[in-house]
């Protein structure tokens, strides 16, 4: 019998790509809470101003993982 890895999807929070915290190219942690990025592009737009992927996220019922 084989084992099954499964990875879990995960939503980059700027552009909403569909990634596993395997392929994220980039990650960050920001007040304790580590965040998976599809590109440095996308990583920097969040550090920019992370409020607003975060409140983005509240106001969409989302709960990021």
């Amino acid at each position: 019998m084989k084992n099954h890895i499964v990875e879990h999807v995960i939503k980059d929070p700027v552009c909403g790509m569909e990634i596993s915290r395997k392929s994220a190219c980039e990650e960050f942690t920001y007040l304790d809470k580590t965040y998976y990025f599809c590109s440095e592009t996308c990583l920097t737009t969040f550090q920019d101003e992370p409020g607003k992927y975060i409140n983005q996220h509240r106001q969409h019922g989302i709960n990021p993982k």
